[in-house]
């Protein structure tokens, strides 16, 4: 009985261990809702404006993967049958974790293309742009944890020295200071920096010296060093003492020959829009060569190039008909896809961001009006045109360097439409972007800014039907906004009287 006495007495201790840890809980729980709470009310009050910011984007798709399973876990310790119901309902609309990774993926885009380091990131601070936005410690470290996994150490070492530079400066954290320098220290490594990789690692061994990798990695890293320096007789420098930023390293080569060129563009440097060209370029009225539908309302016509001749047409597409089409888009938006020029087969790519739909000139009035529209503006026919395209390009959306016609090395691209290839294009900007999201043709330098209602123009191929290849062009990174764009591919069959074949190649 006095064994019984105790075990009571045990038993009465982890009870108030169990009301600890319930009250422990219930805190916390109430912690988050207080915490969403504030950040839902300012999220609701103008979703587009709130999501418009990338750094708010990437947290909500971190927030709905990652933390509310956190949550969830949290609650689970005790039956909660209410809001276990609620999260399954849900669930099925949450981001999954390829979606965080993406979002993860698209910060570093922007970062790359508009050359904006961590540190400025991390503080929401944008061209332009005034934002309450920041990245916490632990995001900076899921960041280069996303470039760490896909071996990514040029990203993964920006990200994480982010992430080392709010731990010193006090900012709490789940993350440990020895997991960060971990990550940083063999990222650094694979950039080449032995002295820095070494510093850092040495670092780690301090804070942990029991570390299971550190001691050995940092003998590796030393010896490293050591036969690297007798071979090339040199002496030992210890590490820069700068902190790590962009442009520390120098970023890898990709797959686009036209990279800096491109990038260049999209930040608005490198235009060469010289005085003398901007002479040659002029503002018109179009009626169509006295089309009826024209005659009362012409278009009007502004030159945005001179060769290749671009144009962009004001007031193409009203509010009213722009929120009709993406009323229609919305449902059936997917990941835009390309075609692959070895198989032929439509596939999603890391160079095309967006998501598209297409529409039928039968499915609504206005569908086929704006298809009429386009008709009558350009004076082409449209009857073998493609179907109206959709794109939205959300959080870092992009579509790299591209030709929209086919070139000889892909002959069958558009053989299953029996209409030729894309002889002409015409873009239709459907909203405004507050930062980022021109069309840029890196050949000659140009850069186009969207602005909703209006319409750009371009033949992508000359009279002779070879493809004018200057007119590779790129939709780069949305910064700050949400762009969206309708476009017709308008095919080379039944062109034949309305724009003749000229007589050299170049026409």
């Amino acid at each position: 009985m006095t064994d019984l006495i105790y075990t009571e007495k045990e038993l009465v201790q982890s009870l108030k261990e169990y009301i600890k840890a319930e009250e422990s809980k219930l805190a916390a729980v109430k912690s988050w809702a207080n915490k969403l709470d504030v950040l839902t009310r300012v999220s609701t009050s103008d979703p587009e404006g709130y999501l418009a910011h990338p750094v708010n984007a990437y947290k909500l798709m971190k927030r709905l993967n990652t933390e509310w399973s956190e949550l969830e876990s949290l609650v689970l310790q005790d039956p909660s049958d209410g809001f276990i119901s609620n999260m399954s309902v849900h669930r099925q609309y949450f981001p999954d974790e390829e979606d965080e990774k993406g979002a993860a993926k698209a910060l570093m885009r922007l970062q790359d293309t508009y050359q904006l380091d961590s540190e400025s990131f991390s503080k929401g601070k944008l061209p332009g742009v005034h934002s309450s936005a920041f990245l916490t410690v632990d995001d900076c470290y899921d960041m280069g944890k996303t470039a760490y996994n896909d071996a990514d150490y040029y990203h993964a070492v920006l990200w994480m020295q982010q992430s080392l530079r709010q731990l010193d400066a006090g900012e709490e954290a789940v993350v440990s200071k020895a997991d960060v320098l971990d990550y940083l220290s063999y990222s650094v490594y694979q950039m080449g920096d032995l002295p820095r990789a070494i510093e850092l690692t040495r670092r780690l061994v301090a804070i942990d010296p029991s570390h299971q990798r550190a001691g050995g990695n940092l003998r590796y890293f030393e010896r490293l060093l050591s036969k690297q320096l007798i071979e090339l007789k040199q002496v030992y420098q210890p590490a820069s003492e700068e902190p790590i930023q962009l442009g520390t390293y120098a970023r890898p080569k990709d797959h686009l020959p036209e990279r800096e060129t491109y990038e260049a563009l999209c930040r608005g440097e490198g235009v060469k829009m010289t005085n003398a060209r901007r002479s040659r370029l002029f503002c018109r009225y179009r009626d169509g060569n006295r089309n009826p539908r024209l005659l009362l309302k012409p278009v009007k016509e502004e030159d945005e190039w001179d060769s290749p001749h671009i144009v962009r047409y004001l007031d193409v597409l009203s509010h009213e008909e722009i929120e009709k089409i993406k009323e229609l888009a919305k449902p059936r938006l997917a990941r835009a896809t390309v075609r692959d020029p070895k198989t032929g087969v439509l596939t999603t790519a890391n160079y095309r961001v967006s998501k598209s739909a297409w529409l039928e000139g039968e499915e609504d009035p206005v569908i086929a009006r704006v298809n009429q529209r386009i008709e009558d503006i350009t004076g082409l026919t449209v009857e073998t045109a493609e179907l109206l395209q959709v794109a939205n390009y959300g959080v870092g959306g992009q579509y790299e360097p591209h030709y929209d016609f086919s070139r000889k090395d892909e002959p069958d691209a558009f053989k299953r439409l029996g209409t030729g290839n894309r002889v002409a294009t015409f873009l239709n900007y459907m909203s405004d972007v507050e930062a980022g999201g021109a069309t840029v043709f890196p050949d000659f330098g140009a850069a186009i800014w969207p602005r909703k209602g209006t319409a750009v123009f371009w033949y992508n191929l000359f009279k002779s039907g070879e493809g004018d290849y200057r007119t590779r062009h790129a939709a780069c990174p949305v910064l700050v906004g949400s762009k969206w764009v309708s476009n017709k591919w308008i095919h080379e069959r039944g062109q034949e009287f309305l724009r003749p074949c000229g007589l050299t190649e170049v026409d």
